[in-house]
């Protein structure tokens, strides 16, 4: 027969047991409950969005001059992220206009990223970017828009078509209307005049 102090040691250790699992299963419960912080998006169809900046016009008022128009099948928005974003994930496509509001290039893009405390855009999978006039065009995997400076940057490599060439490089920087453009490290070139066309 057990003796009382066997007995109580016996009670102690159960006890213990008991309590240490029960705060092992309040611990796990206390990590399943709580959901981790998930950002949910507000999500549009059909975008068209004009892009502006101020100017003032003859008479010495304050208007808005529209550089381009920006379309997209759908968007995604993250406004309580630390960093605002929208998201394009199913395309999209931009015009940019002259200073006589006629279309002097076109932008096309798999995918957009529009950063909105930096105002940039990240532009990836098969981005391409044409001069109207000049009929220049640039391919490349991913690309940079910089809102303020107006301007293109990669680092990755560019194919860029023009009436008379191909030329192949590695990183770019270009205007946003692509008038003019400067590969970084030029990789090779092909003169394509006199060529059959296809």
């Amino acid at each position: 027969m057990l003796s009382v102090p066997s007995i109580n040691r016996f009670l102690w250790v159960l006890l213990l047991g008991c309590l240490g699992w029960a705060a092992c299963g309040d611990k796990n419960k206390a990590q399943t409950a709580v959901p981790p912080h998930k950002l949910v998006p507000e999500e549009a169809d059909s975008i068209e969005s004009m892009l502006s900046e101020p100017a003032t016009d003859s008479a010495g008022k304050l208007t808005a001059k529209v550089k381009g128009k920006l379309t997209a099948p759908y968007m995604l928005t993250f406004q309580k992220a630390d960093s605002p974003y929208a998201e394009f994930p199913r395309t999209l496509h931009v015009d940019f206009y002259n200073d006589s509001m006629k279309i002097e290039s076109q932008l096309d893009a798999h995918y957009g990223k529009y950063l909105q405390n930096q105002d940039k855009v990240f532009l990836r999978d098969s981005v391409v970017v044409k001069n109207i006039l000049k009929r220049d065009t640039v391919h490349c995997r991913t690309l940079w828009w910089d809102q303020h400076t107006e301007r293109f940057t990669t680092d990755d490599p560019v194919r860029i078509y023009t009436p008379d060439k191909i030329l192949y490089g590695t990183g770019m920087e270009a205007d946003q209307n692509f008038r003019w453009y400067t590969i970084k490290k030029m990789t090779g070139m092909v003169l394509t005049a006199g060529m059959p066309k296809n």
